[in-house]
């Protein structure tokens, strides 16, 4: 049986993580998730998953607030010793928090998280009959010291009306033909139309109409991706924007952007960074557009998600 734990805040502010080989509530804490795998070489490693509060910023991996963070490093068992040698925002979005993983009957660990903060619980409104809901079951590796992280594969089962557009090189303002929806599941990879020229910003926005939408946006030259709510329909002071610095050669990049009516989840690079938030716009606003400052060339394919439509 692998170590549970805790995390707890000592009064001069350090964190204490508590270790409970018994499984039982020692405190009430933060619980953390705390899992054994292995480095790319077979040697152990061992992954420290918790969500601290109050935290502060550093740079664009960790955000004010409310935060997710991943530990990876060895793990001395004879005396509980744990030796960070890589630590990581778990999400780069603006909800994302109290993550839990299993290991499912095939050996996969498996992630899911509470697709909120803290910061926005007082944010519902009377004409909404629910509030909250939980992030797409994530699998998770660690690949090159990092934790990375991919849709649930069962997920794909859910797709259908395929469509696809190959070798799209554009500036400007374009939608492409099929493309829409609010339960969508697409892949994109983007690199510049001109090697030489690469361009200066890439942009989709969903969840779009005349009034509303949400934007997902790249900029090469400082390699840095913003997602952008804040017109996406909603009335209150809440934080609307996040930004993470992501890789990329020469302006390429691959995304998987899947939405659900009131989510989305951005998969960066295979998993290597996540970007998340909910978004309360109304469902007849599911057009789908692209934006370039500059030429992108763009490979798309896009799925329709099954779902229960009496939801």
């Amino acid at each position: 049986m692998y170590p549970s734990g805790l995390v707890a805040s000592s009064w001069n502010g350090t964190a204490k993580v508590i270790l409970d080989k018994n499984d039982k509530v020692v405190d009430d804490t933060v619980w953390l998730n705390f899992y054994h795998d292995y480095y790319e070489d077979g040697s152990p490693k061992w992954v420290l998953i918790t969500s601290p509060q109050d935290m502060l910023p550093a740079g664009f991996k960790y955000h004010n607030g409310n935060g997710t963070l991943c530990l990876i490093g060895e793990f001395d068992e004879e005396t509980d010793t744990f030796t960070e040698r890589h630590n990581q925002s778990i999400d780069y979005g603006i909800d994302f928090y109290a993550p839990q993983t299993v290991v499912t009957p095939d050996g996969r660990r498996v992630m899911i998280g509470w697709m909120q903060n803290w910061d926005t619980c007082n944010s519902s409104t009377a004409e909404r009959s629910w509030f909250g809901q939980m992030s797409l079951p994530r699998e998770l590796s660690v690949k090159n010291g990092r934790l990375y992280q991919k849709p649930i594969r069962e997920l794909e089962a859910l797709r259908s009306s395929k469509v696809e557009h190959q070798d799209v090189t554009f500036s400007g303002n374009i939608t492409l033909d099929g493309v829409k929806g609010r339960r969508v599941d697409m892949e994109l990879e983007i690199r510049p139309g001109d090697e030489e020229n690469v361009y200066r910003k890439f942009a989709v926005r969903f969840a779009q109409n005349d009034q509303f939408y949400t934007v997902l946006s790249f900029h090469p030259g400082d390699s840095v991706m913003k997602i952008d709510r804040k017109f996406s329909g909603s009335r209150r002071a809440l934080i609307h924007q996040r930004r993470a610095l992501v890789n990329s050669e020469n302006g390429k990049l691959k995304l998987r952007i899947i939405l659900d009516r009131f989510s989305v989840e951005v998969f960066v690079n295979d998993g290597e960074q996540v970007i998340t938030a909910t978004l309360y716009t109304d469902q007849a606003a599911d057009g789908i557009a692209f934006l370039a400052d500059g030429s992108v060339n763009m490979d798309v394919v896009k799925y329709d998600l099954s779902g229960d439509e009496s939801r």
